[in-house]
């Protein structure tokens, strides 16, 4: 079966930004930026980007438009003989399906308090009846699982007419709708009065406070969410990257896709922390900040019902667009491992997904009691952890071991296909850089990721959680390091189309 391409190389940019723009984006970048110095911590974040997050970001596309297959093939095709790199697949699997797991419940309240603001639910209520309102809806069993199953249907839905035909004409509509919304959100949110302390909490280098958390606490921070933000290490960017022509070089798209992604996050920031400012309520981060803070600010003003609703409408969009992208991760699976049809594929992922997106649903009722990361957690922080600090971060090193290692695919394979084509060179004299200083970078965010999940629950808890991520942490390395038995061909890269 011929391999589907996008129609165009914007369809490609919207659908992979699309894929990395997230609520991330919205309800944890603003308030890390306020909290962490302003300017200050976003110039750090803006350097970690360029020197860490646009090189694997290559990486993860260079093994999927080499290789044209999912995560789920791609290590098959480009591995050399007696290798276990493929080995690394399952954490590409496991990662997408965990992902959509919680994401589509969180993308369900979006649509829900899109449809809330609309109707003008929350019009006079003050604070305790817009935190009772959040409350109740995590306690409605029913209504949750409503909308999950309705956006997984949405999603799905789309995905089954393949990737010009749905995943690219629905992105380029989405992402299209929701730039001009974010634009036309913070020039109202600017213009209010008294928000201009909150762009000064914003934007305004402050070094004091820098110095108040700890120089080293905000580098981390910086560097941790610019390496979150852009969704690479579960194959949801190499399965676009198998969709690719080979007219662009790499790094020209990888950078245009970050610098889209960072500008719709510096842009929420202007739209959440100066209406923050503007009516003096504490900008939180989370979901607190989506679901309760911002419904408080559109219950005080003029015409607030119109602003949640293009509010909410906005954040929607950002949601669904990763939800369709990942889903697409998903279907390839099934496409790649088992040769199955697309209608197929989509058929058998829906019903998965939606009955796995189950627990999480019930973790905010009838197992409300369960609380697997300790006091105040849910089943939500669970799968959220799993990914966010065990399979993004291991997933990247993979990519990036592969791409650089001679048992791997190696330099040469990978500087050659991302190189193919017009546009900038990714520098072949940051070998050395990407073969060691990455990876090592990577470990460090992992482990000290666990450190600062774990590190208040005690000594021995702390000495458990370490010991479980380096077992981790070793099968990842043990993967690279692997050989012997029956393996499979290398593949060089072909620079043609």
């Amino acid at each position: 079966m011929k391999r589907e391409t996008f129609g165009s190389r914007i369809g490609f940019i919207l659908v992979s930004a699309g894929c990395a723009i997230g609520i991330g984006n919205v309800w944890k970048f603003p308030y890390l930026c306020g909290e962490y110095g302003g300017a200050a911590f976003i110039l750090i974040y803006l350097i970690f980007l360029l020197i860490m997050g646009i090189p694997v970001l290559v990486c993860e596309f260079s093994i999927g438009r080499a290789s044209r297959f999912s995560v789920a093939a791609s290590f098959e095709k480009l591995e050399p003989q007696g290798t276990r790199w493929h080995w690394t697949k399952w954490i590409g699997i496991a990662g997408s399906y965990l992902l959509m797991m919680f994401y589509t419940t969180v993308g369900g309240w979006l649509m829900y308090y899109c449809v809330k603001s609309v109707r003008g639910d929350f019009r006079g209520a003050d604070t305790e009846q817009v935190t009772a309102a959040f409350s109740d809806v995590m306690g409605n069993m029913p209504v949750m699982m409503f909308w999950t199953i309705l956006i997984c249907v949405v999603g799905f839905a789309v995905c089954i007419f393949g990737i010009q035909k749905g995943i690219e004409r629905a992105s380029k509509f989405m992402m299209s709708i929701l730039l001009v919304l974010m634009v036309v959100l913070a020039v109202h949110s600017v213009f209010m009065e008294g928000a201009g302390e909150g762009i000064r909490f914003y934007l305004v280098p402050d070094f004091a406070k820098m110095a108040e958390q700890g120089i080293g606490n905000v580098i981390f921070a910086a560097l941790s969410q610019s390496f979150f933000t852009l969704s690479i290490g579960i194959g949801a960017m190499m399965i676009f990257g198998s969709y690719m022509p080979k007219e662009r070089t790499l790094l020209g798209e990888a950078v245009s896709i970050t610098a889209l992604d960072t500008s719709v996050a510096l842009t929420a920031g202007f739209i959440i922390i100066p209406a923050c400012f503007a009516f003096g309520i504490e900008p939180g981060s989370g979901p607190s900040l989506i679901f309760i803070t911002i419904p408080n600010i559109f219950a005080q003003i003029p015409g607030g019902a119109l602003w949640g609703g293009l509010f909410f409408l906005f954040l929607t969009f950002a949601a669904f667009t990763t939800v369709v992208a990942v889903f697409e991760n998903i279907i390839s699976f099934d496409m790649d491992l088992f040769g199955w049809s697309r209608n197929r594929s989509v058929a058998v992922s829906a019903v998965l997904i939606i009955l796995l997106s189950v627990p999480c649903v019930l973790g905010f009722n009838v197992l409300a009691g369960f609380q697997p990361l300790g006091e105040g957690s849910t089943i939500m922080d669970l799968e959220d952890f799993i990914v966010s600090n065990n399979l993004l971060p291991l997933g990247s090193l993979g990519y990036v071991l592969f791409c650089t290692r001679k048992n791997g695919w190696g330099w040469e394979n990978f500087l050659a296909e991302a190189n193919t084509g017009k546009g900038p060179h990714f520098p072949k004299g940051l070998k050395n850089y990407v073969a060691y200083g990455i990876p090592l970078i990577i470990m460090v965010i992992y482990l000290k990721g666990y450190y600062d999940k774990f590190a208040a629950q005690g000594t021995a808890a702390l000495a458990g959680w370490m010991a479980v991520a380096v077992l981790f942490l070793v099968f990842v390395i043990g993967c690279a390091l692997a050989g012997g038995g029956r393996g499979h061909g290398g593949q060089t890269v072909d620079s043609g189309n």
